[in-house]
């Protein structure tokens, strides 16, 4: 890899994310957002991995209220999934600009551990 090809994977660039939706979005006119980060391509990949975790207890929420005999406690359900959105808001919270960080910060979540 030259470069020039190497700066641009690190390079830090403006994504607006709607976290209900689980959506990054470069351009902030094509959907509605709630957050604004600074990242380059690894951090951007590490937040939509998250976001795919996501998606996957989302599913298994719906499968356990569909089955209600299914293994899983709700309780263990619901951790899981407050866990991996912690993980997300503290990622985003290490990406985002001042105004996303205050954010975060009035939201009460404890972002300082994992």
């Amino acid at each position: 890899m030259d470069t020039s090809s190497e700066e641009a994977l690190y390079e830090r660039k403006p994504y607006y994310v709607a976290v209900g939706a689980g959506q990054i979005l470069d351009d902030p006119t094509v959907a509605a957002y709630e957050l604004e980060i600074l990242a380059n391509e690894e951090e951007l990949g590490r937040l939509q991995e998250l976001f795919e975790e996501l998606a996957s207890w989302d599913e298994a929420q719906t499968l356990h209220f569909a089955k209600p005999f299914v293994s899983f406690s709700t309780e263990r359900i619901n951790l899981g999934y407050d866990h991996l959105l912690g993980r997300v808001y503290k990622l985003l919270h290490e990406l985002g600009t001042e105004q996303t960080k205050s954010h975060i910060e009035s939201m009460n979540l404890n972002v300082d551990s994992d």
